[in-house]
């Protein structure tokens, strides 16, 4: 089956660069392009395509704006097209609250991209043309937790239990929730959420802002401490270093080649549970490694968004356990006790 395409940019350039990487896929086709979203509106329902990408900065009515009420009226996978910048990522991150199923970053003015970014454009489209989207209204405005409340938690000095999480197309809900329900002085968790370059940090302090816990972009030789959450930098990889002393680990990073694309990757991520961690990691979302004796979760096809990588590893039987979202935090916390 041919995935049908509509590219909705205010960028006769970004609209040709996606139109030419799209078309060369023997399996999808752009069967329209819009230049705004009102444009846009009318295409959506004369050509009922099966995958948008959608501008987040377009005049008249911005990107953000068309996807609100696309999704009220009719849900459709949808990949925002962002610029490296704070006010895009931010704006990027509210989509993803209101329905988006990805994102990508805008290609290098004057470039299309080059090879890696062709497959990383084709791969997302595959991904949310299989997406599970559904009718929702615009969330409503959040209200960030007080940091006092988070400095007022003091840390155990040892780090007995370790919680890793990967996610990718669809997965940056899944992680605000586990996240959110996870209680101040819970065990560390090393997060890794495939993004492009300069929207991590934007990531994780998004989510400090949510969560009772402390969140934060991980930096090289940190030590892993209960109550906080540490995301991958985007273009490193995450790993969890040899204990500084025992029961006390550090964050490693790695500017190592890109796996399956990505970097950070979960893969590797994973595998270094396995090595420094063995029993003493769970794992959410688990991906083709299963972690040498550690206790494996994975999403199920119900509550995912991109039923893809969970679906992968409980094919492989690398999953112990198959719950639904809401049901992940709770059982990471079981074993803790906290």
């Amino acid at each position: 089956m041919t995935i049908r395409v509509l590219v909705v940019d205010d960028s006769p350039l970004i609209r040709n660069v996606l139109e030419a990487i799209i078309n060369e896929q023997p399996d999808m086709q752009v069967v329209g392009m819009a230049a705004d979203a009102l444009e846009a509106r009318d295409k959506v329902r004369d050509l009922n395509p099966d995958v948008i990408t959608l501008d987040v900065e377009m005049p008249k009515v911005d990107g953000l704006t068309f996807l609100q009420q696309l999704m009220q009226v009719k849900p459709t996978p949808v990949i925002m097209v962002s610029a490296h910048t704070a006010a895009g990522s931010d704006i990027t991150f509210r989509a993803l609250e209101s329905g988006a199923v990805d994102f990508v970053t805008k290609p290098a003015p004057g470039a299309a991209g080059g090879q890696d970014y062709g497959q990383l454009i084709a791969y997302k489209i595959r991904a949310a043309a299989s997406a599970r989207v559904e009718a929702r209204e615009a969330p409503a405005p959040r209200v960030a937790s007080a940091p006092a409340r988070k400095a007022a938690k003091k840390a155990p000095a040892d780090t007995p239990q370790v919680f890793f999480i990967g996610a990718s197309t669809g997965g940056t809900q899944a992680i605000q929730e586990i996240l959110q329900a996870m209680p101040a002085g819970c065990p560390p968790l090393l997060v890794v959420q495939h993004m492009p370059e300069n929207f991590s940090q934007a990531f994780a302090r998004r989510l400090d802002g949510m969560c009772d816990i402390t969140v934060k972009e991980a930096e090289n030789g940190e030590p892993v401490l209960a109550g906080h959450a540490y995301i991958a930098p985007a273009g490193q990889h995450l790993l969890i270093g040899k204990p500084a002393t025992p029961r006390r680990y550090t964050i490693q990073l790695a500017d190592a080649d890109p796996v399956n694309l990505h970097r950070p990757s979960i893969d590797i991520l994973f595998r270094s549970a396995a090595k420094r961690v063995g029993a003493g990691a769970v794992l959410a979302h688990a991906g083709e490694d299963h972690a040498g004796g550690a206790r494996t979760i994975a999403q199920d096809e119900s509550t995912s968004v991109v039923f893809g990588m969970a679906r992968e590893a409980i094919k492989l039987q690398a999953a112990d356990e198959v719950l639904p979202l809401g049901g992940i935090a709770p059982r990471l916390l079981e074993p803790a006790k906290v």
